[in-house]
């Protein structure tokens, strides 16, 4: 199983960025827990981040010609009006599972929409950077439904 994790915009602050939402754990930490229960789940998972919209949008173009089965993605800011991101996504035939360490729903009232939701097989907010190793489970579970409804 190959797992793509995408983030975007600020993201690479994390532990700098608003402690107070966010905590003190860095993307690199996340990454290596990401790593590691993956490497547990059987599933090889890759990171990428980026603060460029048009870079972000071309690595997901990129993995329409890789072996991708799933992908998890926390688009910051981006979740909340990029259709063009939105639109990269749509184009993968793979589950997609959005990403958020605070409950995007519980904050400032712009947040509450998510224009990736509606092509997501789920979102999975609010727990901190366990946000993120609930949604690998996430995407392994429903690769592992794929595999064997095929």
């Amino acid at each position: 199983m190959n797992i793509l994790t995408l983030n975007g915009i600020n993201l690479n602050m994390f532990g700098k960025r608003d402690p107070g939402q966010y905590g003190t754990v860095t993307l690199a930490q996340i990454d290596e827990r990401l790593k590691a229960l993956g490497t547990e789940l059987g599933a090889e998972v890759e990171c990428f981040q980026t603060n460029s919209e048009a870079a972000m949008c071309e690595r997901i173009h990129q993995a329409v010609g890789e072996p991708v089965d799933a992908v998890l993605i926390n688009a910051g800011a981006w979740t909340h009006y990029s259709y063009g991101l939105r639109d990269a996504l749509a184009i993968l035939s793979v589950p997609i599972v959005e990403v958020h360490m605070s409950n995007i729903h519980a904050r400032e009232p712009f947040r509450h929409q998510s224009v990736i939701a509606g092509i997501a097989l789920g979102q999975i907010c609010g727990f901190g950077a366990d946000s993120y190793l609930l949604a690998l489970r996430a995407a392994v579970s429903a690769i592992q439904a794929r595999r064997t409804a095929a």
